[in-house]
């Protein structure tokens, strides 16, 4: 029998996976940052790009020649996706990487707009991101609060609608927005306790169930719109809304401040409830019940944790979750219309998949997802060649990758969408 010497049991780089994920990455980060140089460095013209720090065209602004900006903050790109070859600082550099070809974007296409547009007003930005991005955080804390325990949550989209609806009406009927914030809260467990009794009491699939969900609340909603809402708007469809609540001295930090600390009870709420989330679910027994019966729900129960009734309490408390950030379309800017949530509740459960099931990175999905969509909601108001349709996918092709492991290891809970049947 031949044996093996130990110069023969060397292994190269390349045997034992030279192509690791950060250097896939970063070879295609340093392809794009190389892109965006060559490319946007030749379509951007001479105008100064101005990013001011209000709200318009006046006062400080961050200044730049828009050739000059474009390939200056390619070449930063260039060099975070060679760095990343080190296999160093993987996150740090990848969103170096991300924001310097963002920028190498911009500095083309702030150039190009006509006279007189030639500027970014980074407070209306970050304020439209937010702003945008509460309905998903409130949807994706649903998701995670279901999935952790073991629910897959289809029906966010069902929930917002609900909390909406239930908003507009009871908060116009009883004049109050606090009260039909409590409504919206109500009209979203409500949808939750139906998804709670057909999966876990039922065992129904969990996304089916989801997808019927949604249909029913988007049926009945409609049919009360048009019984209620459209004949007597009055009556039944001019919810008071929530104005702005400012905190003194924040609200003077530039850029942030204003879009921060000089905004809506939602906002507030959501990043609260991120927070407090989180600890709860890493910090407390209840966390732990939780993801124990999210991960290994038969060793919850031998340890004698009740599997069913943790379950039934978490999808309860996130339709409740759902339920508000539904209410922030009625009771913040708008009256009810049929289907208004639109499909923000699918966006949501995008956001919780990119987030990798943690309050905190659904949190960093939906703010992407808010600034996607303003940032074509801005594109379009300097007249530029992009179509805003392109820069409505660029989430969901985000949202891919991370799936696919691109951007690191994305896993469900164990335990996710499995019935449970107690022995």
């Amino acid at each position: 029998m031949s044996t093996i010497t130990a110069d023969e049991a060397v292994v190269t780089p390349v045997q034992i996976g030279f192509w690791s994920r950060a250097r896939k990455v970063g070879v295609g980060l340093a392809a794009a940052g190389l892109l965006a140089t060559v490319l946007f460095g030749a379509l951007a013209t001479s105008q100064t790009v101005r990013f001011t720090l209000s709200d318009d065209a006046q006062g400080a602004s961050l200044r730049i020649n828009g050739t000059v900006g474009a390939i200056f903050f390619g070449l930063i790109a260039t060099a975070a996706g060679f760095a990343m070859l080190a296999e160093k600082w993987f996150t740090w550099l990848l969103g170096l990487g991300i924001v310097g070809f963002l920028l190498s974007f911009l500095c083309w296409q702030i150039s190009d707009a006509p006279d007189g547009q030639n500027f970014m007003p980074l407070v209306n930005i970050v304020r439209g991101t937010f702003l945008l991005a509460v309905p998903l955080i409130f949807g994706a804390l649903a998701g995670v609060l279901c999935e952790r325990s073991g629910v897959v949550n289809v029906a966010i989209e069902g929930q917002l609608l609900m909390g909406a609806f239930a908003g507009a009406l009871v908060g116009t009927m009883a004049a109050s927005a606090w009260v039909g914030l409590i409504a919206a809260a109500i009209g979203g467990a409500l949808v939750s306790l139906l998804l709670a009794v057909f999966t876990i009491r039922y065992l129904v699939d969990q996304v089916v169930m989801g997808i019927v969900l949604n249909l029913l609340v988007l049926g009945v909603t409609g049919f009360l719109y048009e019984r209620l809402m459209q004949t007597d708007q009055a009556k039944y469809n001019e919810p008071p809304k929530f104005g702005n609540w400012e905190i003194p001295l924040l609200k003077e930090i530039p850029v942030i401040g204003p879009a921060l600390f000089q905004t809506n009870l939602f906002l507030y709420l959501a990043l609260i409830l991120v927070a407090v989330i989180h600890v709860g679910l890493f910090r407390t027994r209840w966390g732990l019940r939780t993801r124990a019966v999210g991960e290994h729900p038969t060793a919850a129960d031998t340890l004698g944790v009740r599997v069913l009734a943790v379950r039934y309490r978490n999808v309860l408390l996130a339709g409740a979750v759902a339920g508000i950030g539904g209410a922030s379309y009625t009771l913040l800017l708008y009256s009810f219309t049929k289907n208004m949530i639109n499909g923000k509740g699918f966006i949501a459960l995008a956001a919780l998949i990119f987030g990798r099931w943690s309050p905190t990175g659904a949190l960093l999905a939906a703010l992407f997802f808010g600034f996607a969509d303003q940032l074509g909601v801005y594109l379009g108001a300097i007249s530029s060649i992009i179509p805003g349709q392109f820069l409505a996918m660029l989430p969901y092709l985000a949202t891919i990758l991370a799936v696919a492991g691109l951007v690191g290891r994305v896993r469900a809970p164990a335990a996710d969408g499995k019935p449970y049947i107690k022995g």
